[in-house]
């Protein structure tokens, strides 16, 4: 370092690469000296600058200022306030718009002047060697002392940190920037406030040497820094006119032959550089107290009238600066504020100056012409040989334009100083300064969000840790108010139940778990398990056969008694018909007397039951109906003094029951019909053993249906259940039973009336009953097809009913009471309707019809639901079965139908009985 400052003061000059010399332009404005521009009418103070965040505002709409005092309030970092420009009113603080190439707008104050223009409180301190150096900073930063060479950096941080390592002070006097002219003036008339700028300076930095660069197209202001210039230490360098010798890096450069570093700064070797404007600025504030609230600044341009240089406050809005200077514009006038090279046009005249503003430009079209057409680059590399800063503007424009960001950044984007050497040279005419001011504002805003982003990571990883120190605090925190209560329980009981628990759980945990063996193939041998489970279904199954044998048992012993208690009052209705239906029977049976064509009707008429009306068997009101027309047979019995079997008495009682719905019938239970149909059966063995009556004989063939009705209602349940195919054969067996019977009654009625001309229905009746005994006999093979053991059920059923009732006509009349009282308490809900039922009027015809009907249907139905066992029903011949059944129950139906005719003639006159 010794020798380079031995080479600085012996003259020794240097070069930066590439430059370019265009036409400076400068005398339109350098001749004539700085004047004060006057006071607008209104003044637009933007918050923010500089080079960093804005500061708080101390003002409100309304509140009066003082000249120089703060606006907004200063803080650590890059925030350096603004001031009042002149005393005034803040009549408005709103957004405008402001000195920026994009034309956006940002916070400002607007500031009323009231014209005295009175100075606020200023505390300079001339003895500034007494200051200490943070003191000296904070001044500097109060005064809102920004670089005014165009960066704005903030002076106070560009001076603090390394600025202490400072071995060289350069002050930038250059000014190459064409038409500008504020530097030159400046130092033309202030020399005096330069140097003392240079010593405050020079306290604070401690520098070896001081440098004040200057070309040499500024005579005026070399003399007159060169006559200021006393200081052995302060060195005047005089420098070749070429653009942009001005530029940080080639002062440096030109001035010392050292570069700096890349992506680096001008104090990391040793060097601080100042603007010319910044020491004056600095000096105003720490001697004088006065904050930085004007600054010089060049209009110029041919279509001004009087160019020249002017002392400007900050806020004065462009247009009145225009006004008051003689601008005659012509049609699409520009206005550019800067140089020609690093300016920017103005999107209108109403924006305020600034800090940064040092010219304002306003050429004519013949003067400054605008820039053609953008074309392709034809790879010149002119570009390259005026780049300054030795960097590779055509490799830049291709990336900055593609937004390839990364590769342009490994090109050292970041170095380009956009002085505007390279678009100015060419040929294409290619704006490749604006691309690469996109390309960086891209760059920093992706940095700016990463940086963001990291914050943000950090603090979530901040915050992650406090929560897990949190957490083990509070862990802590619980073991150890745990462990207080395991000493106090321990003390109290002598053993601590938490170990004692977890020993329990260890114990447990210890516990040998029994292996699952493996087979010879290496599958696991599940023998053990199984067995478990096989006698687990076995000890289940016991369990639910033991159930079901009480249940049996119960409903054994309580069948009797429920055939005998069903309740008629289920269906009101349907009782108070059966009821009507029975006491008109009754009194139809009492007028008639003797007369059994009733009766003989009814048994002509059974064959006639069609497979339509054995399909309705199962209908309840034909079932109550049915129920009604066995009653209204006992009671007719036993007004006309005629002995009533018990089989009679049976179905009476059956009949009753037949009145519940059949809903209820449907819900019983298999086990319950099948053990119905045994007491049934038994009943009838008993009755068979009694003794034969002739007279028995012609009550058998009413009692026959009807105790078939009364063995029917109680397993009527199991029928819903029975195969539709099985319930179709049992059909098709009972039509061909029906026929045959009513074939033998033809026979047997023409012998009787042979031998006895004057014999009645009831003597037909008799040998219509034995007929139906033989033909139950003869048809036990022709049902063994279907199923045997139903078959066989079917005929001991039949024959013990023809037995039975052979025997019951014998009786005495003990036993036709007790088939009354029988008959009384069964149907009791048919009696409690008695009084509704003598409203309606008896119908003989069908109620004989229906009694006819249903106990024939209901006697099917215990050979179709008998269990089959013995042999399965082959469907072939059981289809043929059910054909022929089929056609026989046809032919029957025909029969009946003249049989029933002949009932019907004398139905008539018991009717008008009966009615009378």
């Amino acid at each position: 370092m010794h020798s380079l400052l031995e080479r600085i003061k012996a003259g020794t000059l240097w070069d930066f690469h590439g430059g370019i010399h265009p036409a400076d332009n400068k005398l339109q404005s350098s001749l004539s000296p700085v004047v004060d521009a006057g006071l607008p009418p209104r003044l637009i103070i933007p918050l923010r600058q500089h080079a960093g965040p804005a500061g708080d505002l101390l003002v409100q709409v309304g509140d009066k200022v003082k000249k120089g005092q703060p606006l907004t309030r200063y803080a650590k970092g890059r925030v350096v306030p603004v001031h009042a420009s002149t005393s005034g009113t803040i009549t408005e603080i709103a957004n405008h718009t402001v000195a920026h190439p994009s034309g956006l707008g940002d916070l400002c104050v607007i500031l009323t002047p009231d014209g005295k223009d009175d100075w606020g409180e200023r505390n300079g301190k001339p003895d500034y060697w007494n200051l200490e150096r943070g003191e000296l900073l904070e001044r500097i930063q109060q005064a809102g002392v920004a670089g005014l060479g165009g960066a704005v950096f903030p002076t106070h941080s560009k001076l603090d940190g390394r600025g202490q390592l400072t071995e060289i002070l350069i002050v930038n006097g250059l000014e190459c920037e064409p038409y500008i002219t504020t530097d030159d003036r400046l130092m033309q008339q202030y020399a005096d406030e330069i140097m003392d700028g240079i010593r405050v300076l020079k306290h604070l930095l401690k520098p070896k040497l001081t440098l004040i660069g200057v070309e040499d197209n500024k005579p005026e202001a070399i003399e007159q820094l060169t006559r200021h210039a006393t200081d052995e230490d302060v060195l005047v360098k005089t420098v070749p006119t070429k653009y942009p010798s001005g530029g940080a890096k080639q002062t440096i450069e030109l001035l010392t032959g050292r570069q700096v570093p890349k992506g680096g700064r001008a104090v990391d070797i040793g060097i601080m550089v100042l603007n010319v404007a910044t020491v004056f600025a600095i000096k105003r504030a720490i001697i004088d107290g006065e904050p930085l609230i004007e600054r010089i600044v060049t209009l110029t341009g041919d279509s001004f009238k009087k160019p020249g240089n002017a002392w400007v406050r900050l806020g004065t809005p462009v247009r009145w600066l225009l006004q008051r200077f003689e601008l005659q514009p012509e049609a699409e006038q520009r206005v550019i504020m800067g140089g020609p090279m690093m300016g920017f046009t103005l999107p209108h005249a109403m924006v305020p100056v600034v800090k940064a503003t040092n010219c304002l430009l306003a050429p004519t079209q013949a003067e400054l012409p605008a820039p053609g057409p953008e074309q392709a680059c034809i790879r010149c590399s002119a570009c390259a040989d005026a780049c300054p800063a030795s960097l590779l503007p055509q490799e830049l424009y291709w990336y900055s334009r593609a937004k390839e960001y990364d590769k342009a950044e490994k090109l050292n984007l970041m170095d380009c100083i956009e002085c505007g050497a390279c678009a100015w040279v060419c040929p294409s005419e290619i704006p490749l300064v604006q691309y690469y001011k996109i390309a960086k504002d891209d760059i920093r805003e992706a940095r700016a969000e990463a940086e963001k982003a990291e914050r943000a990571k950090q603090r979530f990883e901040a915050k992650q840790a406090r929560f897990e120190r949190e957490k083990a605090a509070r862990e802590a925190r619980h073991a150890e108010a745990a462990a207080q209560r395991r000493q106090t329980m321990t003390a109290a009981g002598g053993e601590d139940p938490v170990a004692a628990a977890l020993a329990r759980i260890k114990a447990k945990q210890d516990t040998p778990i029994t292996a699952i063996a493996a087979t010879a193939e290496g599958l696991p041998d599940n023998s053990a398990v199984i067995a478990a489970r096989e006698a687990r279904k076995r000890e289940a199954e016991a369990r639910r056969a033991a159930k079901l044998a009480e249940s049996a048992n119960s409903e054994t012993a309580a069948a009797p008694q429920s055939a005998e208690a069903v309740d008629p009052a289920s269906d009101p209705k349907k009782a108070a018909i059966a009821a009507a239906l029975a006491r008109a029977k009754a009194k139809k049976a009492a007028q008639a007397g003797d007369s059994a064509e009733p009766v003989a009707a009814e048994a002509v008429a059974a064959p006639a039951v069609d497979a339509d009306q054995q399909k309705a068997e199962v209908d309840p009101k034909k079932a109550a109906i049915a129920a009604a027309t066995a009653r209204a047979k006992a009671k007719k019995a036993e007004a006309s003094g005629e002995p009533v079997s018990a089989a009679n008495s049976a179905v009476a009682d059956a009949g009753s029951q037949g009145d519940a719905p059949s809903a209820a019938s449907e819900a019983v239970d298999p086990k319950k019909a099948a053990i119905a149909a045994a007491i049934a059966r038994a009943k009838a063995k008993k009755a068979a053993q009694q003794g034969d009556s002739a007279e028995g004989d012609l009550t058998a063939n009413t009692g026959t249906s009807e105790s078939a009705a009364t063995q029917s209602d109680a397993p009527s349940a199991a029928s819903e259940a029975v195969d539709p195919k099985k319930a179709a054969i049992a059909a098709a067996i009972a039509r061909a039973k029906a026929k045959k019977l009513a074939q033998q009654g033809e026979s047997a009625g023409a012998e009787d009336a042979k031998s006895e001309p004057a014999a009645s229905a009831q003597t037909r009746d008799m040998t219509v009953a034995k007929s139906e005994v033989t033909t139950s006999q003869s048809d036990t093979a022709a049902s063994e097809a279907v199923d045997p053991k139903k078959a066989a059920i079917a005929a001991a059923i039949a024959r013990a009913k023809a037995k039975k009732l052979a025997q019951q006509s014998a009786s005495t009349s003990a036993e036709v009471e007790n088939a009354g009282a029988g008959v009384e308490s069964a149907g009791t809900q048919v009696e409690s309707a008695g009084t509704e039922g003598e409203r309606a009027p008896a119908e003989p015809m069908q109620s004989d019809a229906a009694s006819s009907e249903q106990p024939l249907a209901v006697a099917e139905a215990p050979e179709a639901r008998a269990p089959a066992a013995d042999a399965p029903v082959d469907p072939k011949k059981a289809a043929i079965a059910a054909a022929v059944a089929r056609a026989k129950a046809k032919k029957l139906a025909a029969e009946a139908a003249r049989a029933a005719e002949t009932a019907a003639e004398d139905a008539p006159s018991a009717d008008r009985t009966t009615t009378r």
